[in-house]
């Protein structure tokens, strides 16, 4: 999910306070910069595989973590899924403040959305932008509350409950693993629209991105 924002006061990371953290968070250093695919390539456009036994506990999946945090910052983003690094795998980072200048962070492996009851599903109608759709920003309709359940690359059970700008930020990278992109869920007028902005920008983004990832050492 794109834009990322500067905030001072209360932070979590994987759900437990804790008094700071740094950012960037320790896992981007050990992480090396990765392409983010672009609308269109296929691998954004199903669904993906989940984590299992054989990855929990894996080097290989802490290395997915550590590059795609590395990733996030060097986009400039607030989460990521895993298939925006061209992997097929239900996992997403994220590093995003809520609405109240809390900030939120870590991964989540294989989550669902808990199904909000009728009188807790107060919309927020926001703008909402993609580090896979480089660009144009439009207003989504999203619950004003998310609870995501999943898991820790090891494996253990987590819940990850936000509000505001990070519930939509929970909503979004959730969409990802299960194959959907945000302008997937507006009219066609305005899908069209996002899609030429994107032809638009698309080239300049990138190009600073790169910039970035090389004075970053990548």
């Amino acid at each position: 999910m794109a834009t990322a924002a500067n905030t001072e006061g209360r932070v979590y990371v994987q759900g437990e306070s804790v008094e700071s953290y740094p950012r960037p968070v320790p896992e981007a250093a050990r992480g090396t910069v990765r392409r983010v695919t672009v609308a269109g390539e296929p691998i954004l456009h199903r669904p993906l595989k989940p984590v299992t036994d054989d990855d929990y506990g894996s080097a290989r999946l802490a290395a997915l973590i550590d590059d795609m945090f590395a990733t996030l910052y060097v986009a400039e983003g607030v989460g990521l899924a895993a298939n925006q690094v061209d992997v097929d795998l239900r996992v997403f980072v994220y590093d995003c403040p809520d609405d109240d200048g809390v900030r939120h962070v870590g991964h989540l492996c294989n989550p669902v959305l808990d199904e909000l009851p009728a009188a807790e599903r107060v919309l927020d109608d926001e703008e909402e932008g993609c580090l896979s759709v480089p660009g144009p920003y439009k207003k989504v309709a999203r619950p004003h509350r998310a609870v995501a359940r999943g898991t820790d690359m090891h494996g253990k059970p987590l819940v990850i409950a936000g509000t505001g700008y990070f519930a939509r930020c929970l909503q979004h990278e959730t969409d990802h693993l299960n194959g959907y992109l945000y302008i997937d869920r507006l009219s066609k007028r305005d899908r069209r629209d996002a899609l030429r902005q994107m032809e638009a920008q698309r080239d300049e983004i990138l190009a600073r991105r790169a910039e970035r990832a090389e004075a970053r050492g990548n």
